[in-house]
């Protein structure tokens, strides 16, 4: 229980600290001017107050990943802790603030259009096919997860019928302006997200459960099988939102053509991060402690395919009675339909940026949006199970890239680069690790695979040591 409270307070001190560190790092203003007002369309850059951006920024970023992910990441027992306080304060509200503000400076640009600016062309060509790829695959999967829970739970309605259902309202929700429904419904998801949080934190604190401490005897991997789930690169992988989420940057240009002032960055990009590690802290925690410890919870997860959505659901139920069914319920179907139509939004906006097409017209709109939503559908069909299991390590690589261009970005402003450089260079071992040596990547041994991880960071971080010499020497 210490561990669990301290773990909370460092998370909430930061947010007031460190956060306030980097905003005066870059150099928020409340007298510029911001996308909202500049480029007023009706559509993707409407003015909103700072409470519903950040609620809507909260779900975004989440959806079920700070539960499912902490779930799954509590399985490695108390170290869980410290992967999402240190990476959530220093590595995922660094990511989101700098990425968000960025954005905001540069008229609320999409994620590819950022990152290639201060990584260059090629990379941004790159990043554009990818990202797209992955928001659709993105907004696929979570049209197809709530439609089999629903096809569960109405035995009159087939699962096809909520494909299409959820479907027709992903098309509504992309092309209407952002304050029609987003802006309207999303905030009370993200209450109900942080209500369900706050209620076991109550149930936490109230004693009926033991929270195991971090100490020097548990400080190891409590995996089952501490072979096939390593904590080097698995446990960094397994814990994205809560601690860094590449997905992140992805979500944050929708707010950032919302904001009415610079220094509601703070609020929104660092304190949704901060509120969604402090989610995860809360499920890592009860996860750990609801089964009667690490070893239980192993085994309970085992026993049941490690589906951590059903161990949110009892969790959930037994803890916060028929509240805590009904919060479930919109967890875990109504969160990821927000994450998925919020992804197709966003796959719409990044080629909308690309091919420079003004969104005023609800006809251009629906021009992107048509392709996007057929390939979706098609993706709907087909049996993804494989390729879905790469999406953690793309969510990383894509947060990697974004630390990197957030260096460059500070860099060429003499700024403190090392806020991101050293996440940087972390989470480029980690990526490289888990791609070397996943069974579902290339699969190699762990010691050549981490070498290999080593000498990869290695290379990349010297040729962005050269980058910086060589622009000092030209004044850039």
């Amino acid at each position: 229980m210490i561990t669990f409270l301290i773990c909370i307070t460092l998370l909430i001190v930061a947010y007031f600290t460190y956060g306030k560190y980097l905003e005066r790092t870059f150099g928020a203003d409340k007298n510029r001017e911001v996308p909202s007002k500049t480029l007023f369309d009706g559509v993707d850059y409407v003015p909103m107050p700072k409470w519903k951006t950040f609620l809507i920024q909260l779900l975004n970023i989440a959806g079920l990943g700070p539960i499912f992910g902490a779930v799954l990441g509590a399985a490695y027992g108390p170290v869980a802790f410290i992967w999402i306080t240190l990476g959530g304060i220093f590595f995922g509200a660094a990511h989101d603030y700098l990425s968000g503000m960025i954005s905001v400076e540069n008229k609320g640009l999409s994620y590819p259009e950022i990152v290639g600016k201060f990584l260059g062309n090629n990379f941004k060509q790159i990043l554009r096919v990818f990202t797209i790829i992955l928001m659709v695959l993105v907004g696929a999967v979570f049209l197809v997860g709530p439609a089999g829970i629903l096809d569960g739970l109405t035995p009159g309605i087939s699962k096809t019928t909520w494909v299409w259902i959820i479907l027709a309202y992903y098309v509504v929700a992309t092309l209407l302006p952002i304050d029609k429904i987003i802006g309207k419904i999303y905030p009370l998801f993200g209450a109900a997200l942080l209500i369900m949080a706050v209620g076991l934190f109550f149930v936490i604190c109230s004693g009926e459960y033991s929270v195991p401490e971090l100490t020097g005897k548990n400080l190891v991997n409590m995996q089952s099988d501490t072979a096939a789930f390593p904590i080097f690169p698995t446990l960094f992988i397994t814990i994205a939102c809560g601690a860094i989420s590449g997905f992140h940057a992805t979500q944050s240009p929708l707010m950032a053509r919302c904001i009415t002032n610079e220094m509601q960055g703070r609020g929104v990009f660092f304190g949704a991060m901060i509120s969604e590690s402090i989610i995860a802290m809360i499920w890592a925690a009860i996860a750990m402690a609801f089964f009667g410890g690490v070893d239980a919870l192993n085994k309970e997860l085992a026993a049941h395919g490690n589906d951590a959505g059903w161990a949110v659901d009892i969790i959930s139920k037994t803890t916060l009675g028929r509240i805590g069914g009904i919060l479930a319920l919109l967890g875990v179907v109504a969160a990821p339909i927000s994450t998925g139509d919020t992804a197709f939004r966003s796959a719409r906006l990044i080629v909308a940026d690309f091919l420079h097409i003004e969104q005023r017209s609800f006809l251009k709109r629906l021009y992107i949006c048509i392709p996007l939503f057929i390939i979706g559908f098609i993706i709907t069909q087909l049996e993804f199970d494989v390729v879905w299991r790469y999406f953690a390590w793309a969510n990383q690589t894509l947060a990697v890239a974004t630390l990197w261009a957030v260096t460059v970005y500070l860099f060429r402003r003499k700024k403190n680069i090392y806020i991101s450089l050293i996440p940087a260079v972390f989470m480029t071992f980690i990526c490289s690790g888990y791609l070397f040596t996943s069974p579902q990547m290339i699969g190699l041994s762990r010691m050549l695979g981490m070498i290999l991880a080593a000498i990869t960071t290695l290379v990349i971080l010297a040729y962005f040591i050269v980058l910086f010499k060589k622009n000092e020497r030209i004044g850039a």
